[in-house]
């Protein structure tokens, strides 16, 4: 009696442990990528019913991608400004709705900003391993 107790615990346990080892079938199967997956809105019965029923497959009108949905959790939509942010638009001047397509016109007239600045944009692209700093004697 003595012996058979510890036997019959080893044998158990072992079969226990033969159990586990089932070859990682299971963990190594292809599982959909969690951050693809968004949820669908509710089905709502539309107002009309002589509504066209939309195309196969094709993307619902009120909803946007998960992207656009993300965007507009995090930065909402526009807000309506403050009276002091008005006026100091007001104040400063508002820019030309076209600004960014003007800038980069080759006919726009710049400052020149100086030799070093003129270096810096001339320098050459790297990871900085081999930047060295030059400090001049007085």
């Amino acid at each position: 009696m003595r012996k058979t107790a510890p036997l019959i615990l080893a044998v158990g346990a072992s079969a226990m442990l033969a159990a586990c080892g089932g070859g990682g079938g299971v963990f190594n199967r292809a599982r959909p990528d969690e951050f693809a997956v968004q949820r669908q809105a509710p089905l709502v019965v539309p107002p009309d019913f002589s509504l066209t029923p939309p195309a196969p497959g094709a993307p619902r009108p009120t909803e946007g991608s998960a992207s656009e949905q993300a965007l507009e959790a995090l930065f909402g939509g526009p807000a309506p400004r403050s009276k002091v942010e008005t006026s100091a638009l007001d104040r400063a001047g508002r820019a030309d709705p076209s600004i960014r397509s003007v800038v980069g016109d080759t006919g726009t007239n710049t400052v020149a900003k100086g030799r070093v600045t003129r270096d810096i944009i001339a320098a050459p692209e790297g990871d900085g391993q081999s930047a060295a700093t030059v400090i001049p004697s007085a």
